[in-house]
């Protein structure tokens, strides 16, 4: 089992646990929260918390997170755009649509199915049952560079860089509206959105979060942004660039009302990666094109010009 150490903030004081654990852990439902704290595997010193309890704020609580129920997952022949592959990583260009590992309304058709076809058995279990060799993950419309282990070690190593931030994910995106600042940092919490359990949102108590963003180019009505992340939330860019009043173009789960003409969800492509060779310590650095979708909304911006 998987323990999670949480520290609801003075804001999440009064809160249900069973609330407040599911607005706190990624992916996880209200009822899957309230089985975890009927099971006893919700501790505060030492002690099991009900799903009717009320926080104080500042408390410290141990979550045992069972191990998933394994799937049988099936090696499925999709085709990869592979960007680097060794006997130790492999770099795929994902192509929007495509969802990254195996849950519910998605039982196949992944990624983790196209690895196994791919890979063979050479992929890491540390991931779990459902997402063998996975060590973060890409918004199914959100296209661009994402990596998987073929192994324990590397994946080991891979997850050490994404925890002290030396794996460097960079995205490009198309922000509605223009900046005023030429750089910047988002720098707020994101958590489990409140009312609606699709959505993530930043709320107090939420788990840190820091988006570092800079304008490459403007538009009238739009801005080309390079975003790097710091830390890897669900929805992170898409969350703090609608915070601050510039949700990314064709997003209409954080702020678009409607889709975009010739545009599949959101206008964000993961373009470049940096890290550490799990093995040999060397540095690697890869990048990959812009999508044509992302090409032909540039070329439309700048006509309008």
């Amino acid at each position: 089992m998987e323990t999670l150490t949480l520290r609801p903030g003075e804001a999440q004081a009064g809160r249900r646990a069973d609330v407040w654990l599911s607005e706190t852990v990624d992916g996880m439902t209200r009822s899957a929260a309230a089985r975890l704290l009927e099971e006893g595997l919700v501790t505060c010193g030492g002690k099991p918390l009900s799903k009717s309890c009320r926080l104080t704020g500042g408390e410290t609580v141990e979550v045992l997170l069972p191990e998933p129920e394994p799937l049988d997952l099936i090696p499925q022949d999709i085709p990869l755009d592979i960007v680097y592959e060794d006997g130790d990583v492999i770099v795929v260009n994902k192509p929007k649509g495509l969802v990254v590992h195996p849950a519910p309304g998605h039982p196949d058709g992944t990624l983790v199915n196209a690895l196994l076809f791919h890979c063979g058995s050479s992929l890491s279990g540390v991931g779990g049952a459902l997402r063998p060799g996975i060590v973060h993950r890409i918004d199914r419309d959100t296209s661009g560079l994402i990596i998987a282990a073929k192994n324990d070690l590397a994946h080991q190593g891979l997850a050490a860089q994404l925890q002290d931030h030396t794996l460097a994910r960079t995205y490009e995106c198309l922000a509605l509206g223009g900046l005023r600042e030429d750089q910047g940092t988002v720098n707020a919490p994101i958590g489990r959105h409140p009312s609606d359990r699709k959505k993530m949102a930043v709320i107090p108590g939420g788990r840190p979060a820091v988006t570092h963003w800079e304008a490459l180019d403007r538009f009238p009505g739009c801005t080309h942004l390079r975003c790097r992340l710091e830390t890897g939330r669900t929805h992170q860019i898409r969350v703090h660039m609608a915070h601050i009043g510039h949700p990314i173009l064709g997003d209409t789960v954080y702020g678009a009302k409607k889709p975009v003409p010739g545009l599949h969800g959101q206008c964000l492509h993961a373009v470049g990666l940096r890290f550490r060779h799990p093995r040999t310590g060397e540095l690697v650095e890869l990048s990959c094109g812009l999508p044509p979708e992302f090409q032909e909304q540039l070329q439309k911006l700048s006509a309008r010009r």
